[in-house]
């Protein structure tokens, strides 16, 4: 019987400093080498989320985006996208005219990934944002003219970042109507409110990828709010002790801090009992 091994990034697999640990590292490629399908799941991009995990060599197709693309961790080929549609690109548009906080869109753009944005309407958090990503400015594409004018290529995703009370009642708008998102930022006070295609979960990435696969069963780990639907969707799903109440309550069990390299012993410990 085979089983797909899945896993969030940030505060789960990494620790809270957002990185991977040579212990972590190094026993999962060995438990690879043995023949354990392992894959993550995670909002950031595949550029940000390989750059974090260098050395680690998944073996099968990763989420990255929250599940807007599953991606070859190999030749970083896209194998499935999942791209917002004209119903939830106006949805986002309207609530941008109703609360004036403008998000930054994510888009496929002449063949690349952009992110874009206005900076005469975005906010000072969103600019900081967007000079944390000044490395990767072959995907800045900044425009004039207004938040409209970052409409353009396939939208997959728009990222609004601002403190908890800005967001709310934006969040409060958009809930039942589109697929979002609405939790802290591990590394700033501000919070994120993300907005993608319906099919964009991680939940639905991982099923993807086990059904890629051909795998009989699904574990999966992680740490947020976000992570909630991707254990549900496993057949076993692990919280990380530093996890969210939230998580830990529709966990199957609770393992150790991200810290001390949790899911990599969990793996060591779990595949020794099943192949000693």
């Amino acid at each position: 019987m085979s089983t797909l091994y899945i896993t969030d990034l940030d505060a789960t697999l990494l620790n809270t400093s957002a990185k991977i640990s040579d212990y972590t590292r190094d026993t999962i490629n060995a438990l690879m080498e043995k023949g354990m399908f392992f894959s993550f799941a995670t909002a950031r991009s595949d550029e940000t989320a390989l750059a974090v995990t260098e050395g680690l060599c998944p073996n099968v197709p990763v989420a990255v985006y929250t599940g807007a693309f599953l991606v070859d961790p190999k030749s970083r080929r896209k194998m499935i996208s999942h791209y917002m549609n004209e119903r939830e690109i106006a949805v986002v548009l309207e609530a941008v005219e109703k609360f004036s906080q403008v998000p930054i869109v994510y888009s496929v753009l002449d063949g690349k990934e952009r992110f874009i944005y206005d900076f005469s309407v975005v906010s000072d958090n969103v600019k900081k944002f967007v000079k944390t990503r000044e490395k990767s400015g072959n995907r800045n594409f900044p425009v004039h003219g207004g938040f409209e004018k970052t409409l353009i290529g396939d939208i997959f995703y728009f990222a609004f970042m601002e403190p908890k009370e800005a967001l709310e009642p934006i969040y409060g708008f958009l809930r039942d109507k589109c697929n979002c998102l609405f939790q802290p930022d591990n590394y700033t006070d501000n919070w994120f409110l993300e907005v993608m295609s319906e099919k964009a979960t991680k939940a639905n990435a991982a099923l993807e990828i086990k059904a890629l696969l051909g795998a009989d069963r699904m574990v999966a780990f992680g740490d947020g709010i976000n992570d909630i639907a991707l254990l549900e969707a496993a057949d076993e799903g692990y919280a990380v002790a530093n996890a969210e109440k939230e998580l830990k309550a529709v966990a199957t069990g609770i393992i150790d801090h991200c810290d001390n390299d949790a899911v990599a012993k969990w793996l060591w410990n779990e595949w020794n009992k099943s192949f000693p």
